[in-house]
């Protein structure tokens, strides 16, 4: 189990936003736009828990 200070949360381009563990992510997390296949495995999709009507 992660604590909050070990994920990190990724907007991409096409406006989904993920949750990460940072150990999952490869280079530079503080300017991040997207994921690579393998990083979004790994990664959950919050669109997908919420709803995008809530944002």
């Amino acid at each position: 189990m992660y604590g909050y200070e070990s994920l990190a949360w990724i907007k991409d381009k096409d406006g989904n936003e993920y949750v990460c563990p940072i150990d999952v992510l490869k280079g530079d997390i503080s300017d991040r736009d997207d994921l690579n296949e393998e990083e979004r495995k790994q990664c959950m999709n919050v669109n997908q828990l919420i709803g995008t009507e809530r944002w």
